[in-house]
């Protein structure tokens, strides 16, 4: 009855009280009315407003994104509203992870948190699902690969593909179920059996829904991309204004297994006045030279966003003919670049520059390798087969370089150095060895030059107010902040807060101070976690991290699409063919390409993470039992993360812990036993024993030794 009246569309919201008087409800009936009304709003079937007033359930409802945990239960994140709403197992009204639902929200009494009941799914996250097929005599299930899709999905008799038990599967959503029934879905592809060699990668693409290949069509437009520069096709371009830089000594510092080459560096040195002035150019490959807007080629890129880099392949952002071919800045052959050239003082002072069209050729391929041992080496110790001319050229850069960088530590950036890992594969896929990435000299060398030029390009169109791609990086949240002060007290630090807010200068000085502590990538860590993600814009409202007021992304547009679309704008401007029409047509495009490809961003460090995470379970589940060295790197009710040397991290479980009964104090982040008293401290030295691993979850079990 209660029902049938709300849904009438003469209906007004009513309080209990009115509707009591409407459907004649005595006074001595209106707390079972009370309890009729409290049912139908948790199973979602009517909403309450703040002021007590019932109607239908979309009357009041909130709209949200659904966050699911692997344990059935989940949380919607509400536009506009501080903090997640729990949603109970029994009330997720068949949502999956992050679907967009119709939630009413059970607003908290005192000592009880807010809960939610999903009334309805609006929109679904997911059309497919990859993961492992079960058979039974008459059907199957595939068990997803995403933990936080938390029930199977049914196979009807005939829709699997002649798939078999122990196939990765990757899985079309024909129906998404509902209350005690799963969803169903028809197979769509068998990517391999589980144990085969690189069928865990090619899960997390499909999960993904990464590319792969290139469409014929793009194959095709990619022929007509010469290999390599005539003399004619040269002198045409130079005639019509692009800068000969040929003659110019100029080198590529990348890493010894690096194919798409796309930027390299020159440096000269003269006094000029009685003062050192450095001219430091940064040439990026010009790749916008062959990819045309609105080509095929234009539109997978963008369509991309970004190469994405995984453990044992790379899935680039353009087909090969180009990254390793004509854009790549191959030593010893003719290129077209984007040339940044600036003045420097000896002060790190950026105090002239130019942004050209050019043609280069690079005189030598180096590796970091190979430039850290000229820059590290002592007065008078041979090195490699350099030349006397190149070894001063690269002198020269570390002293332009060291210059930079004191500038941009002078005005408070951030440098975060965590230990990023290599993963080794042996032939069948299989990890061999986990070893730290080591970040050297020849390295930070080339960050800074990258750092200036994409400064400097931000800055120059920052004020010829064009329509323009900014990287930019908001302040911390205060609440983040606060707690992060309160954290880091524990260690016996702190940080100057001014109105809530924290200057970059402020956390540059405590980086400095945990800088060789054992808690030092403890403490970093827990820093670059209260921070907000960096992220593309069309307003250029600064760097946070780099204290920069002007930040863009230049150097990199064979595997980013900002780099390239920034390419595009610089050229038209260069040209003179920047005029109310293209203006019009960037101001209307460059919102949504800034929202796009920070998205795409986002879910390719998301599969970069999991392939990680993937294959550093493999490498774990052959050592259980052994015994490791590591520190505490987080913790939770639940228990505490231990992270190793080579990065692995695994999790020690309270409930495991040597029969005591452990409280988590969050404030002070340590774990006290009861009886004991025992503690474990966040940043403590510990040793651990490899218990299990979980190759679903992708979870590693230690226990203390």
């Amino acid at each position: 009855m209660l029902l049938s009246l709300m849904n009438e569309k003469e209906y007004i919201p009513m309080k209990l009280k009115e509707l009591a008087i409407l459907l004649d409800v005595p006074r001595e009936e209106r707390e079972s009315l009370k309890e009729v009304l409290d049912a139908l709003l948790a199973e979602g079937k009517i909403s309450v407003s703040q002021k007590g007033k019932y109607a239908k359930a979309e009357i009041f409802a909130q709209t949200g994104i659904f966050t699911a945990h692997h344990k059935g239960f989940g949380f919607v994140t509400i536009e506009g509203r501080d903090g997640d709403v729990y949603v109970a197992p029994d009330n997720t009204g068949g949502a999956m992870d992050q679907d967009t639902v119709l939630v009413h929200v059970e607003e908290p009494q005192s000592g009880r948190r807010a809960e939610a009941v999903v009334v309805k799914v609006i929109q679904r996250a997911h059309t497919f699902v990859v993961g492992l097929y079960r058979k039974n005599s008459h059907f199957g299930f595939v068990i997803p690969d995403d933990p936080k899709i938390t029930v199977d999905i049914f196979i009807p008799e005939g829709m699997d593909m002649g798939a078999v038990s122990g196939h990765k599967v990757m899985a079309k959503l024909t129906s998404f179920g509902g209350f005690r029934k799963n969803p169903e879905g028809m197979v769509t592809e068998i990517i391999g059996h589980v144990n085969d060699p690189g069928v865990d990668i090619l899960s997390i693409v499909r999960a993904y829904g990464l590319p792969e290949g290139f469409s014929e069509d793009i194959m095709e437009e990619t022929k007509a991309v010469p290999e390599e520069l005539t003399k004619e096709v040269i002198a045409g371009e130079i005639k019509k204004g692009r800068l000969d830089l040929r003659g110019i000594p100029m080198v590529t510092i990348d890493g010894e297994d690096a194919k798409d080459l796309d930027d390299a560096v020159s440096m000269s040195k003269e006094i000029v006045d009685g003062r050192v002035m450095y001219h430091l150019g940064v040439h990026i490959a010009d790749v916008t030279h062959y990819v045309r807007e609105k080509s095929s080629l234009d539109k997978e890129a963008l369509k991309r966003g970004t190469s994405v880099y995984l453990v044992d392949r790379v899935i680039p952002m353009l087909p090969h003919r180009l990254s390793n071919g004509i854009c790549s800045l191959n030593a010893g052959c003719d290129r077209f670049a984007l040339s940044c050239l600036m003045d420097l003082d000896e002060k790190g002072n950026v105090v002239g520059h130019r942004i050209a069209e050019s043609v280069v050729r690079i005189d030598r391929r180096m590796s970091y390798t190979e430039v850290n041992e000229i820059l590290t080496k002592e007065e008078g110790e041979p090195v490699g087969k350099e030349t006397d001319s190149l070894i001063s050229i690269i002198c020269q850069m570390k002293e332009a370089a060291e210059a930079l960088r004191g500038k941009r530590m002078a005005r408070g950036a951030m440098d975060f150095d965590f230990p990023e890992c290599k993963i080794i594969l042996d032939e069948k896929g299989r990890p061999k060895d986990i070893k730290p990435y080591e970040r050297n000299a020849a390295t930070m060398l080339i960050e800074d030059f990258m750092l200036a030029a994409n400064e400097t390009v931000a800055e120059d169109y920052y004020w010829q107010q064009v329509p323009f791609l900014y990287r930019t990086h908001e302040k911390p949240d205060e609440e983040k902040i606060r707690k992060f002060g309160i954290l880091i007290n524990n260690f016996g630090y702190s940080i100057h807060l001014q109105n809530g807010e924290i200057h970059p200068k402020e956390m540059q000085k405590l980086l400095f101070k945990v800088s060789g502590s054992p808690e030092e990538a403890l403490l970093s860590r827990l820093a670059l976690r209260s921070m907000k993600q960096a992220k593309y814009t069309t307003d250029c409202t600064g760097h946070f991290g780099l204290a920069a007021r002007f930040y863009t992304h230049f150097t990199s547009p064979i595997r980013r699409y900002p780099d390239l679309q920034i390419h595009r704008i610089i050229k038209e401007n260069l040209h003179g063919n920047l005029g109310e029409r293209r203006l019009s047509h960037y101001e209307r495009i460059l919102g949504e390409v800034a929202v796009w490809t920070s998205s795409r961003e986002r879910l390719a460090e998301e599969a970069e993470r999991e392939t990680d995470k993937a294959k550093k379970v493999q490498y774990m589940e052959r050592r259980i039992g052994e015994v490791f060295e590591g520190v505490i790197s987080g913790m939770n009710p639940y228990g505490f993360y231990v992270e190793l040397p080579n990065t692995v991290e695994g999790m020690v479980r309270v409930s495991e812990l040597d029969g005591d009964y452990y409280v988590f104090n969050e404030e002070c982040y340590e774990m006290v036993g009861e009886r004991t008293g025992k503690k474990y401290k966040l940043g403590q030295p510990i040793r651990v024993q490899v218990v299990s691993v979980d190759r679903y979850l992708k979870t590693i079990d230690f226990l203390p030794v």
